[in-house]
């Protein structure tokens, strides 16, 4: 497992204007964090924004088309949030691939889009609660990363996966330690069958129910190099308790 351990926030359909000062927030405080790498990904409408606010933490879209331009009203291209300010780009969210019928092959395509526009990418795979409880979480999630992990050149460099439970986003409710342990240790044989020794080098984040009480605990579990934030990340005050916890860990 390579790199500083990386905090993003999904700021998911959250914020306006007044959120700019919970990100000013954020990055004054990173500057205390040296050895975490941080990011946030704000609404698409307050990207330029906080890419104007922020001097130190990175900003992301939280999705993008698999096409640069066309006509696809709504809908936000790699290079438009390139050109944006964005330094990344999540895809896959059990969110997105729930309510908007993606699947695989659309995430797949939205990964090798954002690596084509220079953005790097946060790829989100997770179970349901069902899958869990019939004994396919490993599965499911494997399966999920062979059809969604992006095949260009260079890949992993900029490649991370998020393993988010679908059960635990929002809910409460975390998977125990043992779990997440099993399950991060099963992502990582998968990238490493799917890129090779590079695979070795992709961070593997945690994100569902991350908080300030269970970071700590959460991101000392081996192979978990980091945590995609929902809720917590929207107050500078709980977003910076879990960014700190990360930082504990290097002491």
């Amino acid at each position: 497992m390579a790199g500083l351990p990386y905090i993003v926030g999904n700021w998911k359909m959250n914020g306006t204007r007044a959120m700019l000062n919970e990100a000013r927030a954020i990055d004054r405080a990173a500057a205390r964090f040296p050895k975490v790498q941080v990011g946030v990904a704000p609404p698409a409408t307050l990207l330029y924004r906080v890419r104007d606010a922020v001097e130190l933490i990175g900003v992301g879209g939280q999705d993008c088309h698999a096409k640069d331009s066309g006509a696809f009203t709504g809908d936000v291209s790699a290079p438009m949030l390139k050109d944006a300010g964005a330094d990344f780009t999540i895809v896959g969210h059990s969110e997105r691939r729930e309510y908007h019928g993606e699947s695989d092959a659309d995430v797949k395509a939205k990964a090798e889009a954002a690596l084509s526009a220079g953005l790097a990418v946060i790829l989100c795979v997770g179970e349901t609660e069902s899958q869990r409880d019939a004994g396919d979480a490993e599965a499911v999630v494997g399966a999920q990363l062979e059809g969604s992990c992006p095949k260009a050149d260079g890949a992993p460099e900029k490649l991370s996966v998020a393993y988010e439970p679908v059960w635990a986003i929002g809910t409460g409710r975390v998977p125990s330690i043992e779990d997440v342990a099993a399950m991060h240790a099963s992502i990582r044989g998968k990238l490493v069958e799917l890129y090779g020794e590079g695979g070795g080098e992709v961070r593997i984040l945690y994100g569902g129910s991350v908080k300030a009480e269970n970071a700590a605990e959460l991101l000392a579990v081996p192979e978990v190099g980091g945590a995609l934030v929902g809720g917590a990340s929207l107050t500078a005050e709980s977003f910076l308790a879990i960014v700190g916890a990360a930082a504990s860990l290097g002491e």
